[in-house]
């Protein structure tokens, strides 16, 4: 059992896991209907305009809908407020008389659910105390990658909250739906003795239910129900939610994420065809998205969503967002036969995630190209994880296996990995558009290992304008494609990376952060809470008390000069450094 104080009582979240289909598989439609629930996404990336429509909560919303739950989805992270041509997100006030007006047409809810990323603590934060203000009586879960990533940790940090459901929702969702509506229709003492509230329920805490869910992943994808969309359409002002994000590209240098593309989009959308990652990179926190649990929707399915979402919202372009839906090539052969006939119908294309590997397939073992496959069934853009060129930051950040097996290759004084060069080559021979995301600062990087990162930037370059006049509206649109922004590398909470004896050190120096001498897992306590509530934005340079936060084995006034050059767009700077 694990314990923790809160509100000077203790109580106890049980180890035992309980998968919530077996939970919900006899909860009924009529248990549920009319049951009023309220879906709260938390903002991200305030410099950028809101391109990823909220997946997770319009998915759970089309979950509950199936039980005739009267669900609203409050999307903060669809407002740019334009204040002396400042872009910034709502203040606190606006976003609380945001709520206000639903509450006034929706009436008092029973459930409400907040869900973000792990950089959405601050706001999760804010948004539970104006819930509770508001709603005093309605159940209040988060879940979603912050829930996933801390848990039980949440009762503490944000005291507002009933609840929290960890890992994939589908399922679970309706639980707690349910749950809500057993307290609402029965009072809390009695549906407690009821033991209808079992297994989540783990305790009154000041007057206050106590629930830790589980979440799962659904026993079959295809049968899930496709995004309520629909709930987007518009807000409670009339905006159209849905419309504006449709409009800003998914990829490419108008999305301001990263991504670069020799193409433009004029209207796409988003969807999941996969969740989880075989893989284990150090520095990533899979928890939210199924973990190395590696689950797939049959190609068929993924062409009824593409095919709906085409004719009702005149797409030109989808984004797969998967973390890598490469993994399974059968399903890259099926989807190439089965996707033709929509093709022929509607002009769009589509674009995903992937690995560099996948993309070379120089091991392959069935004669089958993925990359090949994937061009014809209309894929023009793959993002792939580069994230370095060199063999020992490779290793360190534990993608060395795959993308190192095949040995390496010296082009202009720089040795580069075989699958990494052939990857790109075979992705632009297929007619994709090949972008790769890049990170600089991790544990141990030395100079000469980030010069050989943009030297491999360079060489992509040099690879796509190759044969275009020089200074030409083609030459300068294939420079352009290739992308040149570097992450500094984050220490997210649970990684691998964020125990490394280098991250532990300088996050003790900086945050005052502790360790747990066996584990090696920092401690939540206040310090740890604080460095959170720093992680708000994926992009941005972390100081503290000791200074920045940079791992790398560089002096920092070198990162520093470094990272200057990748911020003015002047890159290849550093090859002179």
């Amino acid at each position: 059992m694990n314990d923790f104080n809160n509100c000077d009582e203790k109580i106890y979240i049980s180890k035992q896991y309980y998968h919530p289909f077996d939970i919900i598989k006899n909860i009924q439609r009529s248990q549920l209907k009319g049951t009023k629930v309220t879906l709260i996404n938390m903002p991200i990336r305030e410099h950028a305009k809101p391109n990823n429509p909220p997946i997770g909560p319009a998915l759970l919303a089309a979950c509950l809908q199936k039980y005739d739950v009267e669900v609203n989805i409050i999307d903060l992270n669809a407002y740019r407020i334009n204040d002396n041509l400042n872009q910034r997100m709502l203040t606190n006030k606006e976003a609380s008389q945001l709520f206000e007006k639903y509450l006034n047409v929706h009436g008092d809810q029973d459930l409400i659910a907040l869900s973000g990323l792990i950089t959405t603590l601050r706001w999760q934060k804010e948004i539970a105390a104006i819930v509770r203000k508001l709603q005093p009586q309605a159940l209040l879960v988060s879940g979603g990658g912050l829930a996933t990533e801390f848990r039980g940790v949440l009762f503490q940090w944000i005291r507002e909250i009933d609840a929290i459901a960890h890992s994939e929702g589908d399922d679970v969702i309706i639980k707690i739906a349910y749950d809500a509506k057993m307290i609402k229709d029965m009072g809390i003492n009695n549906a407690v003795n009821s033991g209808k509230l079992a297994p989540y329920f783990i305790g009154i805490i000041n007057k206050r239910p106590r629930f830790f869910y589980d979440g799962g992943r659904p026993h079959d994808l295809d049968n899930l129900p496709f995004p309520a969309w629909h709930l987007l359409d518009s807000d409670i002002n009339g905006e159209p939610v849905l419309e504006n994000y449709i409009k800003v590209p998914v990829w490419g240098g108008l999305a301001s994420n990263s991504s670069a593309a020799s193409f433009t989009m004029e209207r796409s959308l988003s969807m999941i065809s996969s969740r989880g990652c075989p893989f284990n990179c150090r520095f990533c926190y899979r928890g939210a998205q199924g973990e190395r649990k590696y689950g797939i929707r049959s190609a068929q399915n993924v062409v009824n969503e593409m095919e709906l979402n085409v004719k009702r919202y005149h797409l030109d372009f989808i984004g797969i967002i998967d973390d890598n839906f490469m993994v399974n090539s059968k399903r890259i052969q099926d989807l190439a036969v089965k996707i033709q006939p929509i093709l022929n119908d509607f002009k769009f294309h589509w674009g995903t995630h992937g690995r560099l590997d996948e993309a070379a397939d120089l091991n392959q073992k069935n004669n089958i190209s993925r990359i090949e496959e994937m061009a014809k069934s209309g894929c023009i853009y793959i993002g792939f994880g580069g994230e370095s060129a060199s063999r020992f930051v490779l290793n360190e950040m534990g993608k060395g296996g795959f993308i190192l097996q095949n040995g390496d290759i010296q082009i202009n004084d720089y040795t580069f990995p075989v699958t990494m060069i052939e990857g790109i080559k075979r992705t632009k021979q297929a007619g994709i558009h090949a972008n790769c995301t890049w990170i600089m600062g991790y544990p141990g990087e030395k100079l000469e290992d980030l010069k050989t990162t943009v030297a491999f930037i360079k060489w992509q370059e040099d690879l796509y304008t190759h044969g275009l006049p020089f200074g030409s509206s083609d030459y300068e649109n294939a420079r352009a494609s290739v992308n040149k922004s570097m992450f500094v590398a984050t220490a997210y909470p649970g990684t691998e990376m964020a125990r490394h004896s280098v991250v532990r050190k300088k996050l003790s120096e900086t945050f005052g952060i502790h360790f747990d001498s066996e584990t090696n897992e920092a401690i939540p306590d206040k310090n740890l809470f604080n460095y959170v509530l720093e992680l708000d934005d994926a992009t941005k340079l972390l100081e503290g008390k000791g200074g920045i936060l940079y791992y790398g084995d560089m002096d920092e006034d070198q990162f520093s000069q470094a990272k200057e050059y990748v911020e003015k767009e002047n890159i290849y700077k550093i090859l002179e450094m």
